[in-house]
């Protein structure tokens, strides 16, 4: 039983956040790599007796891979915060519109500078056009 909970968590966050699942992986290969990689310049490097660019390869190699380490240590830290931050700013949008409604009442209340006696003219009475007047007949 707790195995098929474990294993139902693991398959729900791994499906939720399968994006950024993906693009640690991907991360952490291209660091794996870049060793091979390094490998096979500096034996080029040897064969055409340019030994002066081996400095720019090994730092760049180590650039890559520290790179690489940090940026999926860093998005595995704010998986989970993500939600909240989204939680929180759809609050603040809300907050924002219950403000931007409570702002047009208050001036929706200072325009209405009509009697009742205008409104029920403005609401009664139909107002009508000569082309409304042709269209009739």
């Amino acid at each position: 039983m707790f195995k098929q909970v474990k294993s139902a968590l693991f398959w729900y966050y791994l499906f939720k956040f399968r994006r950024r699942v993906i693009l640690i992986v991907l991360l952490l290969i291209i660091a794996l790599f870049a060793n091979a990689i390094y490998s096979d310049v500096v034996e080029y490097l040897k064969l055409k007796d340019k030994l002066a660019f081996l400095e720019i390869a090994l730092i760049s190699k180590w650039l890559i891979i520290v790179f690489n380490i940090v940026f999926s240590v860093y998005l595995l830290l704010t998986m989970f915060k993500k939600e909240e931050e989204i939680n929180s700013k759809k609050d603040s949008k809300k907050d924002f519109k219950k403000e931007q409604k409570k702002e047009t009442k208050v001036e929706e209340k200072k325009e209405e500078k009509f009697t009742a006696r205008e409104k029920e003219f403005l609401y009664k009475k139909k107002l009508r056009t000569k082309a409304d007047i042709l269209l009739e007949r």
